[in-house]
């Protein structure tokens, strides 16, 4: 989502770091760009004008601009206060609230309030909780199926009445709740503006029925500073805990995350970043920040990580690195893993130094391509991929036949399979790749690494043999 603030932002910290002293004039014309950078990103005006002239005051002091680093502490100075845009409130839900706690969703129709229900259900039993969910959205065609239909798939309770008055249905969930045991009830409410009177009637109805001790309103990132004006409201004339920011893996330009806190006064809980349940997380503002200066986020890395990787898995496979036993099977079910973390741009962008190889690249990183292994892997026999030494001319037109790839391809696999093996042993023996002679990398297209393209590559450079001493 910030990837164009973002790149706005770096391309202005590349030019302070230049500089052993920043003149006043050299501090406007960088402020001057963020500026543009922050409005072009649909950030409220108000917020930028605040925020500029907090960087300015800071910034403009003698002690920042005759630093021996100045360049680097007006970033800091600039990061500081993109933190303090969000406020010192943390994500999530309010810290404490009577059993069984009652999650009132609200928003505009269209902003996933239904799909964040069911994200929010199975972010909460990934947490040791017992949520159940109900829809009181009698008014939209096949909501209450859709949030059936997505509570199997998170493996969560939903509660379904016979009736359909919605007061009904949300009083009726927190007695089920109470009588069978459930500490949490997810309420997902019909999508309204907040000039309907009756529908904000009825909102507030349940309200008074079921006293929630969070009032999430779920904003679609994508729909800028509208979102943010609905959000004000909405907390105006119900109340509102906390923000749910959807769609952040799209095309919005960020505005709304850096608007919401300052314009309507609540914390973001929540943000979406994908259209699988698993793709909510907590908002943690430092994060945001490090990914938007593009200094990595290796804490959701490893979180994310931690959630797709099995443990038992990780345990055989570092045996089998030590015993050399790494086979296709074993390569295959990594790239699962890996797919399993999410989009890998996203995941790269979370890894420091890397969250600008996409502006590197001509394209994106290729999603399709891991597909592709996988599906030659697939083709191969048990014996193949257990030993992928016995794949001869005729297997391989076979497992493309197979795979719907070119012998070509196979072969690549193959060869960049081999390479990957012999560093893998030597690092679960314990030694560095290429000590005492030479090490060939593994080839990677070369757009991906900025070589010149139709160029010879240079003997020694860095896409040729790379020589130790």
């Amino acid at each position: 989502m910030f990837e164009s603030l973002s790149t706005r932002v770096q391309d202005v910290f590349k030019s302070l770091r230049g500089e052993v002293r920043l003149t006043p004039e050299q501090v406007e014309e960088a402020l001057r760009e963020i500026r543009l950078a922050l409005l072009e990103a649909d950030v409220n005006f108000k917020v930028v004008k605040a925020f500029v002239d907090r960087v300015r005051d800071r910034a403009m002091d003698q002690t920042v601009l005759r630093s021996l680093t100045p360049g680097q502490q007006v970033i800091k100075i600039v990061r500081d206060e993109l933190l303090a845009l969000f406020g010192d409130a943390e994500g999530g839900l309010t810290k404490s609230a009577p059993v069984p706690r009652v999650i009132l969703l609200l928003g505009l129709q269209g902003s996933g309030k239904t799909t964040t229900a069911a994200k929010l259900g199975m972010w909460l039993a990934r947490q040791g909780r017992h949520p159940l969910m109900v829809s009181t959205d009698v008014r939209r065609p096949a909501a209450i199926e859709q949030l059936s239909v997505l509570g199997d798939k998170a493996d969560v309770r939903v509660f379904t009445p016979d009736t359909m008055d919605p007061v009904a249905r949300a009083g009726g969930a927190l007695a089920e709740a109470r009588a069978k045991g459930f500490d949490t009830v997810l309420v997902d409410t019909a999508g309204r503006l907040h000039i309907d009177d009756d529908l904000m009637t009825e909102l507030q109805a349940i309200k008074d029925a079921v006293q929630p001790a969070d009032l999430l309103y779920v904003a679609d990132a994508m729909t800028g500073q509208d979102a943010i004006k609905s959000a004000g409201e909405f907390n105006r004339r119900v109340g509102v805990t906390g923000v749910v920011l959807t769609k952040l893996d799209g095309d919005a330009r960020g505005g709304a995350a850096l608007s919401v806190v300052s314009v309507v006064g609540v914390p973001i809980a929540f943000i979406g970043s994908g259209e699988r349940l698993e793709d909510l997380e907590l908002f943690h503002p430092d994060r945001i920040v490090s990914r938007m200066l593009g200094m990595g986020d290796m804490l959701s890395l490893i979180e994310k990580a931690e959630q797709a990787i099995d443990k038992d898995e990780a345990e055989q496979l570092e045996e089998k690195l030590r015993k050399n036993e790494f086979t296709l099977d074993d390569f295959r079910t990594q790239l699962k893993t890996i797919r399993r973390m999410g989009p890998l741009e996203s995941v790269l962008g979370m890894i420091p130094g890397l969250g600008g190889l996409k502006q590197l690249a001509d394209n994106k990183p290729d999603e399709n391509q891991m597909g592709r292994v996988e599906a030659i892997i697939s083709s191969m026999t048990p014996a193949e991929r257990r030993n992928h030494t016995i794949i001869n001319g005729s297997r391989r037109k076979r497992i493309a036949a197979g795979s719907g790839t070119s012998v070509e391809e196979i072969n690549r696999l193959l060869k960049q399979f081999t390479e990957m093996r012999r560093v893998l042993q030597m690092i679960g023996q314990g030694g560095m790749p290429g000590m005492g002679g030479g090490l060939k990398i593994p080839k990677m297209p070369q757009k991906a690494l900025g070589a010149p393209s139709g160029k010879r590559r240079k003997k020694g450079g860095p896409w040729g043999l790379i020589k130790t001493r």
